[in-house]
């Protein structure tokens, strides 16, 4: 009787370590990111969270910032999409460039040049531009 005892406790053990070992976690939220994108040219791969023109438009990050810095970044955006004029929406990829491009620090990067914010940083200010592009600094 242990014999048949201890023939099915290890079947059963193996049969959930098989389950376990097959199952995907549903639990885990994604990171914050943002995503703006375009088709790239046929035959040229582009990496995902850069558009085809070279500019990052999601990082695979939580987005890091204090309540203000998201709010100084959003209005910022927002300031510079309404003296574009157009479709907000169409200024997220034209305006990250500029911050990614100038090698200036304001609010709009947390009073850090992009290359130097870390990618929580990153992805905060890609929050904070689509935020703006859709009216929703605060």
């Amino acid at each position: 009787m242990q014999r048949s005892l201890l023939a099915r406790t290890a079947g059963t053990v193996v049969a959930l370590a098989a389950t376990a070992a097959c199952a995907t976690p549903t639990d885990t939220p994604p990171p914050a990111s943002s995503t703006v994108s375009q088709s790239p040219p046929a035959g040229q791969a582009v990496a995902p969270g850069v558009s085809p023109g070279g500019v990052t438009t999601a990082v695979d990050a939580p987005a890091e910032s204090t309540e203000d810095d998201y709010f100084q970044a959003c209005l910022a955006a927002k300031t510079w999409m309404d003296q574009q004029g157009g479709d907000p929406r169409s200024q997220i990829e034209p305006y990250l460039k500029t911050l990614q491009t100038q090698p200036t620090a304001g609010p709009a990067t947390f009073g850090t040049p992009w290359p130097d914010l870390s990618p929580g940083r990153q992805a905060a200010v890609i929050v904070a531009v689509e935020a703006a592009a859709d009216a929703l600094c605060g």
